[in-house]
């Protein structure tokens, strides 16, 4: 199974379709969403095409390969408008004998680890900042944000594929990468 992450598209049409090139490109499997889809946030600048309505279509098109979870900037109106679960904080999935915490990153994070196994992981968004170390025999992992990277990082996005998870830039090449 190929597992595809991205976190915090803010509302841009502009990069979830150039991330979304990758997905396909990457022929992946699932489309993992680690929250902060529609709205830009009140700390935001208003990104490049924002359109929620077209996040959202664009979106839609994808429901039965999308994995989400609730960002801090998501809200129940962003679920009516949303054809998948969106509003729940965090999900699991078993991949490999591991378990995957998945989460925004506003509750859990690496300063605030939930209950989690030796060679489990802890997938998170939030920070917008690229991030694949082991923290006392547990994955800490954020792919960083496709649309609002923070201290000097690229946009980037996840991949999760035979016990490897590399981030990648929105130009495909590897910046980070943790054997799993």
């Amino acid at each position: 199974m190929k597992l595809f992450f991205i976190s915090d598209i803010h509302g841009s049409a502009y990069y979830l379709e150039k991330a979304l090139e990758f997905f396909e490109k990457e022929k992946a499997d699932y489309l993992v969403i680690l929250g902060d889809q529609l709205y830009h946030g009140a700390r935001n600048q208003l990104p490049r095409d924002y359109d929620t309505k077209k996040v959202a279509s664009i979106l839609n098109s994808y429901t039965d390969k999308i994995i989400a979870v609730r960002g801090n900037c998501e809200s129940e109106v962003d679920q009516m408008v949303l054809n998948y679960p969106t509003m729940s904080d965090y999900s699991i999935i078993l991949y490999n004998n591991k378990r995957l915490f998945l989460t925004h990153g506003h509750i859990f994070n690496k300063d605030n680890m939930p209950n989690l196994s030796d060679g489990d992981a802890l997938i998170y968004g939030h920070t917008h900042i690229p991030l694949a170390e082991k923290i006392n025999n547990i994955f800490v992992i954020n792919p960083g944000s496709i649309t609002f990277p923070k201290e000097y990082t690229p946009h980037c996005y996840g991949i999760l594929h035979e016990n490897i998870f590399e981030i990648k830039t929105l130009d495909g090449e590897i910046f980070k990468k943790i054997d799993f």
